[in-house]
């Protein structure tokens, strides 16, 4: 799941269900070290979002991160609003038990909880209505996103807030021309991924085809003044070890998960960039970067 869409990435955020099927089954609890590792390299970005959240979310009670995988951004919420309870939902146990391992590690334990089952049903169980829900790359994941759009929207407390950061611009990690192979190949790669997007979409239980209009989805679910804003990740050449990691990590999985689509020479190419004994690889190269564009949504339940 790698996403939205930056599809190849953004489906390596914390999710809440597993599929059944082979082309796009994930296995979220088998990624947990990728994503935390991939949340902890985008905090920047994370932190500008959370920040711009507090411009209109002053002094919530209650955040619930939906989706939340290991929790990295749950806990970013609890250091950037210390005043808030913040309840980290997931479907994947073994990934909750690492975000409850990390809210010990960073001292905000007291105000953390955590809470597992299947998006959007599990949030009957939430004891009080939300200030502020945040559903970070994990409505996609879910078969009727209006549906679910709605149930969000009924458990937040009259005036709460529901973000929803889904689309953006994918991530580069190359100049356009790399000196080997054809010129463009991650443009290449982005229109495959927006295939196996829309057949993942297709896959999942209740799948509803939906104009990803977000603004308007979220009126569609009683919420009011709709606003978005962009938040931009850029991590200049030379890479650090982390941001080689992640390029190396992203390009790996699209060339395992497309390798049937592949043009033979991209397929080529891509083997090069993998190969660490290459001079031309991601190992070895110093004009690796990364570049990505994530979107945020908001809307406010009418008090």
């Amino acid at each position: 799941m790698a996403h939205d869409h930056d599809h190849a990435d953004t489906h390596k955020h914390a999710h809440t269900h597993s599929h059944d099927h082979s082309t796009t089954d994930i296995d979220w609890a088998e990624m947990a070290g990728h994503l935390e590792s991939q949340a902890e390299l985008f905090a920047p970005l994370y932190e500008s979002a959370l920040s711009w959240l507090g411009k209109e979310v002053t002094e919530p009670g209650l955040i619930v991160d939906l989706g939340s995988g290991p929790g990295v951004v749950s806990c970013l919420f609890a250091e950037v609003f210390p005043g808030a309870r913040v309840l980290a939902v997931d479907g994947s146990e073994p990934l909750l038990e690492r975000a409850r391992a990390r809210a010990e590690r960073l001292g905000v334990a007291d105000r953390f909880g955590v809470l597992a089952g299947e998006l959007p049903a599990v949030l009957d169980q939430l004891d009080y209505p939300a200030d502020l829900l945040w559903a970070g790359h994990s409505l996609h994941h879910l078969g009727d996103q209006r549906a679910a759009l709605t149930a969000f929207a009924e458990r937040l407390a009259p005036g709460g807030t529901l973000a929803v950061l889904e689309g953006g611009l994918p991530s580069r990690f190359l100049p356009r021309d790399i000196g080997i192979g054809r010129p463009g190949l991650q443009a290449r790669l982005d229109a495959l991924q927006e295939e196996w997007f829309a057949q993942m979409r297709a896959e999942l239980p209740g799948s509803v085809a939906e104009t990803e209009d977000w603004p308007t989805l979220l009126s569609s679910a009683g919420l009011k003044y709709a606003r978005t804003r962009s938040f931009l990740i850029d991590l200049p050449a030379p890479p650090s070890d982390r941001a080689r990691a992640y390029a190396v990590e992203i390009l790996s999985r699209f060339r395992d998960t497309l390798t049937d689509e592949l043009h033979a020479d991209d397929r080529a190419t891509l083997d090069r960039l993998l190969d660490p004994a290459d001079p031309a690889s991601l190992h070895r190269r110093s004009d690796l970067f990364v570049l990505g564009v994530r979107t945020v949504h908001t809307a406010v339940r009418p008090a």
